[in-house]
């Protein structure tokens, strides 16, 4: 998932950073060195483009390209850069934060990118948009904005080109391994290593100035042998700051003796060597559970993740996890509830030593167990919104304490929080393949729990994903009752943002899988929903048909409320296509049944809407005949607002048959119903619905 952060709040933080609170030992967040290729950005901001040179207003936001070596520190200078600009209040909008690699080196799809910072913008995207309306969306909201934009880690232009705003007073820093070749006017600021200085203060700001001082020059000496890379001497630094018998002059001397590997060039050597000497230094338990945080879906863990991957406890990978972040080897939001993350530069160095040192069934063992841990996480989050008594709770009850959340708050905070992560655990149990039972579960139980949550409205874009995957699996495993199910969720979802057509083809292929698997359920759904989709579609022809197979399977199973259901939808089609005496017969036929499930308001409905069709077809003595009878049902029911709607109806059609005065007492007897404050209006708005 997308590394995406928003800071509103004025210039004391950048990336949504701000008051984070620091893990137990965590050194404050500093900035050291870049001096020069801070002003040097800072003057291209402020000089002059080609199009300004050329006479031309500027078109596009202005991109700034930070190039560097990953470990080099380049995503700390584009982030201080950020709050440097941002500090004088110049962007008001706010400074957003996008990553754009994943962990493992795969480039993060735009589709996922556009959504994130569609979300930070609070601008909702319809579930099923593409990448490139996203991408459209994306530039449109920041139009009207005058923001600083920070893509951090692009692998091409590609990923970057088509989120520039359309706005000069928006601007945009990136950074990248190399040059972004495709977007005109971008002077890249490629960064080496530290100085020597800010190299040492570096140093000195986590060991203490004191073991500096005693030997300056070996410090200087240490500094080289990391390059200078700021992630090398991090690590170096916390190794340092665990032994406090050690001296630079140790540290040096180990980081020579660590083998190299030949192949890579030189100038890369540095931070693998320090990683090395950290980890082989871990007592073995904590340096397994840091291989298997390779396994941290999106490289995000809490403690429950690193408990699931080891097999420990959660209180022993919690105090791990807090270690780590002192030793450099993670970072962390210092929420109260912590999440912590691979740095994106040791990622592939973690991913190495987790395959080097763990075989296969291990690795597939720590997956298995994470994904179960986090199936039942969601189930107590999803079942700490159900009644008390509930069946749920119950089960809830049974779960150890750890896995249980005091109330539906907290919970709501945890899916919040650890969502970036467990839709990249569905997404990467889909795509691996071989623990699908486990990944049916996880998908199944996350699309609870983010239901409970957030309403499935809120969540639609979410769930369209989840869904998708669903689908990937089901195909995958020619599993035609689960295809069936996640193509009529699909098309459910694209039927209600407007796509009709791709509804409509999704619900045809839910019939066929529905057939396949002998799900009478999901072949009457298709076929009631394809009806539905011809019909908003005007083709009242294919409706009727689709309604009327749908129709013929629920009298065969005995499904008396469904089939009662579908007269009515029957009886709809049919008054759109004038085809008044076949519209007529459903409606009866939908009161009739309606009737005999003892449903005395839905019978009004049903006789209210062919009292509709009667005046339709010239027969106004008719329909008012059938309102009646209508009103009194809807009494009977006890539905007082049914019956004020209907009171209004048959004020209509005494008006048209030339009966002003009897109209006026149903009006009246409406407002009597409602109270005064019932307008008309109000209890028109309330219309009968089939």
């Amino acid at each position: 998932m997308t590394d995406q952060a928003v800071d509103t709040s004025g210039p004391a933080s950048v990336a949504g950073t701000a008051g984070a609170k620091e893990p137990p030992g965590a050194a404050p967040a500093q900035f050291f060195g870049r001096e020069r290729e801070l002003k040097a950005l800072q003057e291209d901001v402020e000089g002059a483009g080609l199009d300004t040179l050329a006479g031309r207003k500027a078109a596009r936001a202005r991109v700034l390209l930070i190039a560097g070596r990953p470990g080099s520190g380049r995503s700390a200078l584009a982030a201080e850069l950020a709050r440097r600009l941002a500090e004088p209040g110049d962007y008001p909008d706010g400074v957003f934060r996008a990553t754009l690699t994943e962990p493992g080196g795969e480039r993060v799809p735009l589709e996922r990118t556009a959504r994130g910072l569609l979300d930070l913008l609070s601008v909702t995207a319809p579930p099923g948009t593409d990448e490139d309306e996203l991408a459209e969306m994306v530039r449109e909201a920041f139009a009207a904005r005058r923001a600083l934009i920070v893509l951090d880690d692009a692998v091409d232009a590609g990923q970057v080109d088509p989120l520039l705003p359309d706005n000069p007073d928006c601007l945009v820093v990136a950074t990248a391994t190399g040059p972004l070749t495709g977007i005109p006017g971008v002077r890249p600021c490629t960064i080496g290593g530290l100085d020597a200085g800010s190299a040492v203060q570096l140093l000195a700001r986590t060991i203490g100035q004191v073991r500096i001082t005693v030997d300056p020059r070996t410090a200087e000496t240490l500094t080289e042998e990391c390059g200078g890379q700021p992630a090398a001497l991090t690590l170096v630094a916390g190794w340092l700051a665990a032994r406090p018998g050690a001296s630079v002059a140790d540290v040096a001397k180990q980081l020579r003796e660590q083998q190299d590997d030949s192949e890579q060039p030189s100038a890369t050597r540095p931070l693998p060597r320090a990683f090395q000497l950290v980890h082989d230094s871990l007592p073995s338990a904590a340096a397994r559970i840091l291989r298997l945080l390779a396994l941290a879906p999106a490289g995000l863990a809490d403690a429950h993740t690193a408990s699931a991957l080891a097999g420990c406890s959660v209180s022993a990978a919690q105090d791990t996890l807090d270690d780590f972040v002192r030793s450099g080897l993670l970072r962390t939001n210092g929420a109260e509830l912590p999440q912590y993350e691979v740095p994106g530069c040791l990622a592939p160095l973690v991913r190495a030593a987790l395959e080097e040192r763990e075989r296969p069934a291990e690795i597939q063992l720590a997956r298995a167990r994470m994904l179960e841990r986090t199936v039942r996480r969601l189930q107590a989050c999803r079942a700490v919104t159900e009644p008390e008594d509930s069946p749920a709770r119950r089960r809830l009850a049974g779960l150890p304490r750890s896995l249980r959340f005091p109330h539906p708050e907290a919970a709501a905070e945890w899916l919040r929080i650890r969502e970036p992560a467990l839709l990249a655990s569905a997404r990467a149990a889909v795509g691996e393949g071989d623990l699908d039972t486990l990944a049916r579960r996880l998908v199944a139980a996350l699309v609870r729990a983010l239901a409970a949550h957030r309403g499935t409205e809120d969540a639609a874009p979410v769930l369209y994903g989840l869904h998708g995957l669903v689908l990937d699996v089901a195909v995958r495993r020619d599993l035609p009752r689960e295809r069936a199910a996640a193509l009529l969720n699909l098309a459910d979802l694209d039927a209600r943002t407007g796509r009709t057509r791709e509804a409509l083809a999704r619900y045809r292929a839910a019939l066929d899988a529905g057939r396949a698997a002998n799900d009478l359920y999901a072949t009457g759904r298709a076929m009631e929903s394809a009806g539905g989709a011809y019909a908003e579609l005007g083709d009242y022809n294919r409706a009727s048909d689709w309604y009327g197979r749908a129709l013929a399977q629920r009298l065969g199973q005995g499904e008396r409320a469904d089939a009662a259901r579908l007269y009515g939808r029957l009886g709809a089609v049919h008054t759109y296509a004038g085809r008044y005496g076949e519209a007529l017969r459903d409606w009866r036929a939908a009161a009739a049944g309606h009737r005999r499930l003892g449903d005395p308001a839905a019978q009004a409905r049903a006789l209210s809407e062919a009292a509709r069709v009667q005046e339709y077809a010239g027969r106004p003595q008719e329909s008012l005949h059938t309102c009646r009878e209508a009103v009194d049902l809807a009494r009977r029911a006890g539905d007082v607002r049914l019956q004020a709607a209907l009171e209004l109806r048959l004020a209509d059609t005494l008006d048209r048959l030339g009966d002003p005065a009897a109209a006026r007492l149903h009006r009246a007897a409406a407002d009597r119903l409602l109270g005064e404050e019932g307008s008309a209006y109000e209890i028109r708005s309330a219309s009968v619905e089939t």
